[in-house]
């Protein structure tokens, strides 16, 4: 028996976001970051809420990977407010924090390790609702949060996975992610790119997953490099959101592999953005896991137009393409060319590992990786070569 499953509602294109004037309800508990308030889109999200007849009470305080200190402030909040909606809106982050504060707010004396363990029955107070302001984390129609655990060093990442924290309405307005720096807008679509490869090379794929996330694929490298080039190409930027909420929609099915479990340690330790994190460690882990998916890289360079004699050949084309589309949109090819010291990463390369090994992600790769394997790839992310 197979699965296929997604939020009820996904409503996608230009204008989407005033789908928020039909909401039926009494609360929302609107959870974001300080840029969205500065930016004025926490306003508009307010008043469109508003307008529907729903009371509002905000939470801005969500950080780049949101810790659980944040998350128990947000609970606390919305504890108080009870509301019947919890609506998210920014990037990974806030989407994130929103879905660790609902299971909280649904179980207040539920532990960490329970909530991680197995998320218990949800939307006994609540329906979520996910809004998403870039193109790349694909949180608004997935089953996972990740929240960080700062009081270890280094910091950890935990995952927790559960359709019952998907949201009941995802909303995917490219308008929203259109003013997005070029910076952003690279980073963040490189995740969409790694959200669908690493679907599409996942030992849990559906052919549904596959179809996907290969048209996802195709669509960022055709759309990327101009929407980097020039953030006012308003077929780019929508082909891009596109491309991150179809990743989003396949990986959510059939799971991740060890880029993600590589740059979760990346994130929690360095502060690198998820989605640089992700850049920085995908070519090296695709020629780790080549020798068992070949066959399914070929298929990646094959939809890309690449040419080819052998599979062999394939992955080593692709992986230059994926180097290139990195140069294309000026992101960094190594993890020193990033900035992280090296004396610094090379203390911390055992534990890095460690928790590499040990996150959620690992379980889908393709190729199953022993704790030297992880030390290898970091090793090779971090100069540029094999280790």
């Amino acid at each position: 028996m197979k699965f296929f499953r997604v939020p009820k509602d996904i409503v996608f294109g230009w204008g989407s976001l005033e789908y928020l004037k039909q909401i039926k309800g009494k609360k929302a508990f609107l959870v974001t970051d300080p840029t969205m308030v500065k930016a004025g889109v926490a306003e508009r999200v307010e008043n469109y809420l508003k307008e529907a007849g729903l009371a509002v009470q905000k939470f801005t305080e969500v950080e780049p990977d949101p810790s659980r200190e944040t998350v128990e402030k947000g609970t606390k909040l919305m504890q108080s407010f009870e509301p019947d909606w919890i609506v998210a809106l920014g990037g990974g982050s806030s989407m994130d924090a929103a879905k660790g504060m609902w299971v909280l707010y649904e179980y207040p004396d539920i532990t960490w390790e329970k909530v991680f363990a197995a998320t218990p029955v949800l939307r006994n107070k609540a329906k979520f609702i996910a809004i998403t302001t870039t193109s790349g984390t694909g949180s608004e129609v997935t089953c996972a949060a990740v929240i960080t655990n700062r009081s270890v060093r280094p910091n950890v990442k935990d995952v927790i996975a559960s359709m019952e924290i998907s949201a009941d309405i995802a909303i995917t307005d490219p308008e929203l992610a259109s003013t997005m720096p070029p910076k952003v807008t690279a980073a963040t679509g490189v995740d969409a790119l790694v959200h669908a490869i690493e679907s599409y090379t996942s030992i849990a794929a559906t052919v549904i997953d596959k179809a996907i996330a290969l048209k996802a694929i195709q669509m960022v490298f055709s759309s990327l490099p101009k929407a980097y080039a020039d953030g006012r190409n308003q077929v780019a930027r929508e082909d891009m959101a596109t491309a991150s909420l179809m990743a989003g929609m396949a990986f959510t099915n059939s799971f991740l592999g060890i880029v993600h479990s590589l740059a979760h340690q990346l994130g929690s330790e360095f502060g690198v953005p998820h989605g640089a994190a992700n850049s920085l460690m995908l070519p090296y882990v695709m020629k780790f896991n080549s020798i068992a998916v070949s066959e399914l890289y070929a298929e990646i360079a094959s939809a890309l137009n690449i040419e080819f004699y052998d599979d062999r050949e394939a992955v080593d084309k692709l992986i230059k393409a994926i180097f290139q589309l990195q140069e294309d949109v000026g992101q960094p090819h190594t993890i020193k060319e990033y900035g992280i010291d090296e004396k610094t990463f090379i203390g911390l390369l055992d534990n890095l590992a460690q928790n590499a090994l040990n996150d959620a992600c690992v379980f889908c790769n393709p190729r199953v990786p022993s704790l030297e394997d992880m030390k290898n790839l970091y090793l090779a992310a971090y100069y540029g070569k094999e280790s």
